[in-house]
């Protein structure tokens, strides 16, 4: 008797723990302790928590996952699920993409807050369930994965484990407020009011509200908002609508940014370009998802980390492309519609399979940067220049194969012989790269120097050869960007990496200026 007085007096004289609602809020205070403590020699055994998967211990949906990977991988396919559904309902479409889907789980993104606080909870002996609604093929892969769980519940070919159908199932094996649940959705409503605790993880307000009815709400892991508008803005890639200035280029050559109208058009052939783009941007985000999770910096885009629903991508894709196509058709010339509709082909052609093709990914990267310039030429209809198509191919192809120099010198740092994922290079490439790449860029500076000489350059500059300053200029960038690229520090797209590099922008403006003093 006295030694079950002497604990329940260290109990009643623990403080009461508690964390930060930054990263998870949990409490345990005294009177619960003492609570549960029945006469000296008793042990009662912990409830155990039962964690729900989808948006909970993954920031991501299994079924979306698996339907973004099947969508990916057999893209003329994309009826299919939608029979699996009608045909059987929810549990045959899960079953079926599971099992052809090659879903890599040791990759996905986890939610490190409630990973964190789960094995917390199982360094105190309480067991630990895993309850989904994903498939139970994918769920058994990710606890053999994680290997903390002691039971896994999820969704067979009978049975779609979620919202009430849960509930119901963990009552009969735990009892009713048997068992704690970890949940994040309105689904989870029924099962939190069943149990003995609820935590929730990253809920919206109006879930958060509901929640709170029951008086069972223990806290809050992980509040934050995954979709927000900067993970959005970050998914539409803007910086990179900078490529996309490019169609301004025959309104400068051809000396036309006095005419209102011309100008306007070619505003408009960029805004159309930059929504196209943004389309592609979020199409090769679901493609590339499986590299971009194992690529040291490309894991911490949004889909990839989970930040946005890839929900969001697929539908938010489409619905660019209309807007930007739809602009161009009624604004801008049906040449401009055309060189859109090729430039937006190509590209996916390029996403779905042309990237892994060695030598045909960076020349069809150059073709695109050179498609602008004819969509740009389009929209203010005048001929698009021979010598400018050239140069174009030539000075592009060469920052394409320095993007691609910068991928393989990653790669061989971080000890990979083989091909770089997702591509069709090896990493002993480089000094091959490196040499078709500065080659193509030398001859970029040739053909510049050759449209100079020619005699229809003559017509347009009162003094075309103060426009060979330009060849050393560019000579120089070429080399720069080069031994930039070798040295390592080449760690953005390079046309990026061009406006953001003070030196490159000096070298802009002083090309600039020199056929502007040539008129």
């Amino acid at each position: 008797m006295l030694v079950c007085l002497r604990r329940l007096n260290r109990i009643r004289e623990s403080p009461t723990l508690t964390h930060s609602p930054k990263r998870s809020v949990f409490w345990t205070s005294t009177e619960e302790m003492v609570h549960g403590i029945e006469p000296c020699g008793t042990h009662v055994a912990p409830k155990p928590i039962v964690v729900d998967l989808d948006g909970t211990l993954l920031k991501s949906d299994l079924l979306l996952e698996t339907f973004s990977r099947f969508l990916t991988r057999h893209p003329f396919r994309l009826l299919q699920p939608f029979a699996w559904l009608t045909s059987g309902g929810k549990c045959r479409l899960k079953a079926r993409l599971a099992e052809q889907s090659d879903l890599d789980v040791t990759s996905l993104p986890y939610n490190q807050a409630v990973l964190q606080w789960i094995e917390a909870e199982k360094a105190t002996g309480r067991k630990l369930v895993l309850a989904t609604a994903s498939y139970h093929i994918l769920a058994v892969r990710i606890a053999e994965h994680l290997k903390i769980f002691d039971t896994v519940l999820a969704t067979t070919d009978h049975i779609n484990l979620k919202g009430e159908a849960k509930r119901d199932l963990l009552v009969k094996k735990y009892g009713k407020a048997g068992f704690d649940y970890i949940g994040n959705e309105k689904a989870d409503l029924a099962i939190w009011e069943a149990a003995d605790k609820a935590w929730l993880v990253a809920p919206t307000s109006s879930v958060g509200t509901l929640a709170r009815k029951a008086g069972n709400v223990a806290g809050i892991l992980d509040p934050r908002d995954r979709n927000s508008t900067r993970a959005w803005i970050r998914a539409l890639r803007p910086h990179q609508w900078i490529k996309n200035l490019l169609v301004f280029l025959p309104l400068i050559l051809a000396q036309r940014v006095g005419s209102p109208s011309d100008l306007k058009s070619a505003l408009i052939a960029f805004l159309c370009f930059g929504l196209c783009a943004s389309s592609v941007y979020l199409q090769n985000d679901m493609i590339d998802l499986a590299e971009d999770r194992v690529h040291p910096r490309k894991r911490k885009r949004p889909f990839a980390s989970g930040d946005l629903s890839l929900l969001v991508g697929w539908l938010s894709s489409p619905v660019l492309l209309v807007v930007g196509f739809t602009a161009a058709f009624l604004l801008l010339p049906f040449k401009f519609v055309g060189a859109l509709a090729a430039y937006y082909v190509l590209t996916v052609s390029y996403s779905l399979l042309l990237k892994k093709k060695m030598m045909v990914d960076v020349v069809v990267l150059a073709l695109l940067y050179t498609i602008r310039l004819a969509a740009g030429a389009a929209a203010i209809d005048v001929p698009l220049s021979f010598w400018l198509s050239i140069f174009s191919m030539f000075i592009f192809m060469s920052l394409a194969l320095v993007k691609r120099y910068a991928e393989l010198l990653s790669s061989s740092d971080r000890g990979q012989g083989r091909k770089v994922g997702g591509r069709g290079y090896f990493a002993d490439d480089l000094p091959m790269v490196a040499s078709l790449g500065a080659a193509a860029g030398y001859l970029s500076v040739a053909v510049l120097a050759l449209y100079i000489n020619d005699p229809t350059t003559a017509k347009l500059y009162r003094y075309p050869q103060i426009i060979w300053m330009t060849c050393p200029l560019l000579l120089y960038w070429v080399s720069r960007a080069w031994l930039i690229a070798h040295r390592g520090r080449m760690n953005d797209d390079p046309i990026v990496w061009a406006f953001k590099d003070p030196v490159s922008l000096i070298v802009a403006a002083l090309i600039l200026g020199t056929f502007a003093l040539a008129v």
